[in-house]
């Protein structure tokens, strides 16, 4: 069994996740405002759930996450990018942009893909994170291609912590160019970790790992007290390297 939470509910303690059954699950219910959502994530908490059923909320071990300086570039992406920053630098077709359209990037995110249905992400999980955009915790970044989006990723960022949430793409690695800008931003701005809650093969290739949840809570109490990022705009500079 785990605990049922109102809206004045506190969370449990993360070392009450379940270990059998639901690996990880920690609590249902309450609501999915703000003000929740940065009490979760700043216990490395968050949210997973499919429709019709309740808010469920995870707290995963071990956690899967992403070294910014470990990211993972294949020769076919740094391809890409320099041919998009060329064509950036030239003020041609492609924009990389961050929090111009930060609702149209979970939208995307949260429609049909082409190898299955749409994502967990509901109409409350797009007003939940719009409130914590419009708060200043929550950011997009996103490439364009004559003026539409074509590719984006979104998370929450507290103090010096990112918490990676979804992406999506349009166009052949649409959604690797905008992580790999953003990935060059939280380099820059100290951020050494990126959490991707959940271990797959995808996050995998692009060169995160588990850890252990112990160890991913440490380094949550070392950075999410730290000043908090004001000014999102990609940086125009070489692609880093792998």
């Amino acid at each position: 069994m785990i605990p049922w939470l109102d809206i004045h509910s506190p969370f449990p303690d993360v070392s009450e996740a379940l270990t059998s059954d639901a690996p990880g699950l920690l609590a249902a219910g309450a609501d999915l405002s703000p003000q929740r959502l940065l009490m979760a994530y700043r216990r490395g908490i968050f949210p997973w759930f499919s429709e019709g059923q309740p808010i469920l909320w995870w707290s995963t071990d071990p956690r899967m996450v992403l070294m910014t300086e470990r990211f993972r570039i294949s020769d076919s992406l740094k391809k890409t990018l320099r041919r998009i920053e060329r064509s950036m630098a030239d003020g041609g077709r492609w924009q990389v942009r961050f929090d111009s359209a930060f609702e149209d990037v979970m939208r995307a995110c949260a429609a049909p893909r082409r190898d299955g249905p749409g994502t967990w992400i509901s109409d409350d999980i797009v007003a939940g994170y719009t409130g914590l955009h419009r708060l200043g915790y929550a950011h997009s970044a996103e490439l364009w291609l004559d003026g539409e989006l074509v590719g984006g990723a979104y998370g929450v960022s507290i103090g010096r912590m990112f918490y990676g949430e979804s992406m999506f793409a349009r166009v052949t690695d649409g959604s690797k160019v905008a992580l790999a800008h953003l990935v060059r931003f939280l380099r820059a701005h100290g951020v050494a970790m990126i959490d991707c809650q959940q271990e797959t093969g995808h996050l995998a290739s692009l060169g995160a790992s588990p850890i252990p949840r112990a160890q991913f809570l440490a380094h949550l109490r070392n950075t999410i007290e730290l000043p908090q990022i004001t000014k999102w705009e990609p940086i125009a500079a070489p692609a880093p390297d792998s």
